[in-house]
């Protein structure tokens, strides 16, 4: 049905060649744009209404506790949360107030960015179901291990002890149907009004990569880069700080087009979790060393995942 709709409105209504490269790249667009609305939309509602029932300050204390227990409540409460990398900073804050440890701390800013339920309802309509429990099965460990590296070094000298107070998670959740259901849609206009240029943006690329770029220049450049594509295709995910929904399409693109799924997934991972406003935002709260140690080990940890898949997917015929 929607592949109809945007047939008919690329090459009946605007009248565009369909054996043009142009046309089918507006087809591309109109179609992939379509389907990404109308899943988020049904997701984040239900998934919204649904975290109306999570005890949030139970969350927190548990996650007070310390011990690798915090590290995968504050993973998992992360992989809930519809935050990029700059949004979950005030969560951070938060934390670090309600005296939850600093390796803890750091497994919920790492995972949070990295894994959300837009990105998991993308990821399930491009990549299929498969794929998409490997990302976030390594989202989590990357957030979970990382947390607990971090917690170990001992690195609470570096935090700013006069930080600008931040904000609380807000415990005060409904507790009617009806109340549940207008959250849900709040999450809704929400999130879809933050993230709806990047959707935009994200598919546009996609478009332009899907009839534009040759799947031979795509080759090349992985015959260049060699070994070496994984640590290159995060760190340029870092600059391009943006919402993981823009680069879900691209990576898929990238993908078909040759890019290992590892190599596009390391990318796509780089873009969430690590990027320079979440560093200049860090700054106000922890102290230069400690943001370098961060970057560092989630970097790390981003590079193993990406060859990690990418023997996966060759294991797999991917």
């Amino acid at each position: 049905m929607l592949l109809k709709a945007a047939d008919w409105l690329s090459y009946s209504l605007l009248g565009l060649d369909p054996e043009s490269k142009f046309g089918a790249a507006v087809q591309f667009f109109l179609y992939d744009t379509f389907k990404i609305f109308l899943l988020l939309i049904t997701m984040i509602f239900v998934i919204g209404v649904l975290r109306t029932f999570l005890p949030e300050k139970k969350l927190r204390d548990w996650m007070s506790r310390g011990g690798w227990w915090g590290n995968v409540v504050a993973a998992l409460f992360g992989a809930v949360t519809p935050f990029c990398s700059c949004s979950s900073i005030p969560i951070f804050i938060g934390f670090l107030k309600a005296g939850v440890p600093l390796g803890i701390c750091f497994s919920f800013l790492i995972t949070s960015p990295i894994i959300n339920e837009y990105l998991v309802v993308l990821m399930i309509s491009e990549f299929g179901a498969p794929v998409t429990l490997a990302y976030v099965m390594s989202g989590l460990s990357i957030g979970i291990l990382s947390g607990l590296f971090l917690g170990r070094l001992n690195l609470d000298r570096f935090v700013e002890k006069d930080f600008v107070a931040g904000e609380f998670l807000d415990d005060e959740r409904p507790s009617t149907w009806s109340g549940r259901i207008l959250y849900g849609w709040h999450e809704v206009v929400s999130i879809i009004r933050s993230i709806w240029i990047w959707i935009l943006l994200g598919v546009g690329v996609g478009a332009f990569l899907h009839n534009y770029v040759p799947r031979e220049t795509i080759h090349q450049w992985m015959d260049a880069t060699g070994i070496f594509s994984v640590p290159i295709a995060t760190l340029l995910g870092v600059p391009l700080y943006g919402s993981c929904a823009a680069i879900v399409p691209v990576a898929v693109v990238l993908f078909e087009k040759g890019i290992p799924l590892g190599t596009a997934l390391a990318f796509m991972m780089g873009m969430a979790a690590l990027s320079l406003p979440e560093a200049v935002m860090l700054r106000r709260i922890v102290k230069l060393p400690l943001i370098a140690i961060f970057f560092g080990t989630t970097a790390l940890a981003i590079v193993a995942t990406g060859y990690l898949l990418n023997a996966l997917a060759a294991m797999w015929g991917l």
